[in-house]
């Protein structure tokens, strides 16, 4: 089994920082990806509840209609038999049947009452339902067209970022078997323990880029002068000078420009 030719611990240096800017833009468009569809889920679901709630308002507007309907219908008939009673009462023989008679129309009278004034109070909610109807009807509008621009914006993403994820995937692999085992082990334990995902930081202004902590001047000479790995005490990141990670930055993102 062939054996894997001895770096300098520079060149581990840059292999593990060169590893981390790939790592880093892949980590970007996942993390902008991963935000879109957790907006566009949110609008789905956002716009489920407001048609739900659409139909039951217009389910209730029909059955303020049909109520309508029925009252209209109770007036007629109760016209139909006022009519008829007072056909009755021209042929009456005694008190008793026509104070019969005059007791069903008085109830009549007061079905009829009681539709017209039921009739008014349907009236004025199906007002109310409608402009709440109108109301939810624009803002739910609102709501797809921006669920529409949500899904066109994700849809473009994924168009304009799944070669490129493909490809920096592709090239992290290959960078992570150029380097050291253990050394991609300890990478990938300090990249899955910290928020950003860092694992090799520059030192910036004479401190960590990953703690901020100021770094002893002793130490930033060993940093600057690459010859063994150095990690920082409080955050755990390997640590680069600020001129290495800058030669690496250059060098990989015009490496991913030309993908």
């Amino acid at each position: 089994m062939a054996k894997k030719t001895e770096i300098s611990v520079e060149e581990k240096l840059r292999a593990l920082f060169d590893l981390q800017i790939i790592d880093s833009r892949i980590d970007e468009i996942r993390n902008v990806r991963g935000e879109l569809p957790l907006e566009v889920e949110d609008l789905e679901s956002e716009i489920a509840g407001m048609d739900e709630k659409l139909a039951k308002l217009t389910a209730e507007l029909n059955d303020f209609d049909l109520g309508i309907k029925e009252n209209k219908s109770i007036v007629e008939s109760a016209n139909d038999l006022i009519v008829k009673y007072a056909d009755k009462l021209k042929n009456v023989r005694n008190n008793r049947e026509y104070n019969s008679i005059v007791k069903e129309e008085e109830y009549q009278q007061l079905e009829i009452q009681l539709a017209e004034k039921n009739t008014k109070q349907l009236k004025v909610q199906i007002e109310q339902k409608k402009e709440t109807i109108g109301v939810l009807t624009e803002q739910l509008d609102m709501k797809k067209n921006h669920l529409s621009a949500k899904k066109g914006e994700l849809d473009e993403i994924m168009q304009e970022t799944a070669k490129e994820e493909t490809l920096l995937t592709t090239q992290s692999a290959a960078f992570e078997a150029k380097i050291d085992a253990r050394l991609i082990i300890a990478y990938k334990r300090i990249r899955g323990s910290v928020k950003n995902g860092l694992a090799i930081v520059p030192i910036e202004r004479g401190a960590s880029g990953g703690s901020y902590f100021t770094i002893p001047p002793q130490v930033q000479m060993e940093i600057a002068a690459r010859q063994k790995i150095i990690t920082d005490e409080y955050s755990g990141r390997i640590l680069v000078d600020a001129e290495l990670a800058e030669e690496e930055h250059i060098k990989i993102n015009k490496m991913i420009k030309d993908l």
